[in-house]
């Protein structure tokens, strides 16, 4: 944009300077940056306005043209993702990759999960913090309560059965945070821990691979891996019915 926009005079900025500029750009950036582009000049021209610099937003006259398509998304097959629990079984990690394929909170979010915002006898468990800097969910929407299917709490009941062997082995050496998913003393895992483990039980096959970054997000995610390797079962758009979406979960939970 700039070696196209950068010499042009704000006063003599036209949309149609803008609408010729991101077209040209669309080859290049996906529909999303395409957006975020226009935005991004619209606000600087703000500012511009507020001083009587121009007479009006050219910017915001215009939409921002459709760019490339993005990657495909690398997603596990159901038989994969049946392999994948499987493989996990005897791993201290297996209730938090149940509890990723079966309900899809985000890595950040799992690792901050407390004893007490489960609740095996009903079923559910309340997403309320996250390992970030303000120990919040990342946004307030991210809050919420999830049902758990059958699978998800036989595995979080052995999961707190093994959490209690931990801690009599680890005897004055054990830390209490009530965590879900702690170390072997009861300290808080990192994203490390986690690629650790997971490479422990996947030897990270090649079509488990993913670029970095590639991180959310529909519900059948795996996003415990949404820092490093990214394991997904397959997406869904979000219209998808949820008696159809729960018909799959319990295929890929119940082998």
């Amino acid at each position: 944009m700039r070696e196209r926009l950068g010499e042009v005079k704000l006063r003599e900025l036209t949309a149609g300077d803008v609408q010729e500029t991101l077209d040209a750009l669309a080859g290049r950036l996906s529909t999303r940056s395409l957006q975020i582009t226009r935005l991004c000049l619209e606000r600087a021209i703000r500012h511009a306005e507020v001083r009587d610099l121009v007479g009006r937003n050219v910017a915001a006259l215009i939409k921002a043209p459709a760019g490339r398509a993005g990657r495909p998304s690398k997603s596990l097959t159901l038989e994969q993702a049946q392999d994948l629990l499987r493989a996990a079984a005897h791993s201290r990690l297996y209730a938090y990759m149940v509890l990723s394929v079966a309900t899809g909170p985000r890595t950040e979010e799992l690792r901050a999960l407390r004893w007490t915002e489960v609740d095996l006898g009903a079923g559910a468990v309340a997403v309320y913090r996250a390992v970030r800097a303000t120990a919040d969910t990342k946004t307030p929407k991210s809050r919420r309560v999830l049902s758990l299917p059958r699978l998800a709490v036989r595995a979080l009941g052995e999961h707190l059965d093994h959490q209690a062997e931990d801690r009599l082995l680890a005897g004055v050496l054990w830390q209490d945070h009530g965590l879900v998913f702690a170390s072997a003393v009861g300290t808080p895992l990192d994203r490390h821990n986690v690629l650790r483990e997971f490479r422990k039980i996947t030897q990270v096959p090649r079509e488990m691979q993913s670029a970095r970054g590639d991180s959310r997000y529909s519900p059948a995610r795996l996003p415990s891996l949404s820092y490093c390797v990214q394991v997904v079962v397959p997406r869904f758009p979000l219209g998808t019915r949820r008696g159809t979406l729960r018909e799959l979960l319990t295929r890929i939970t119940s082998s």
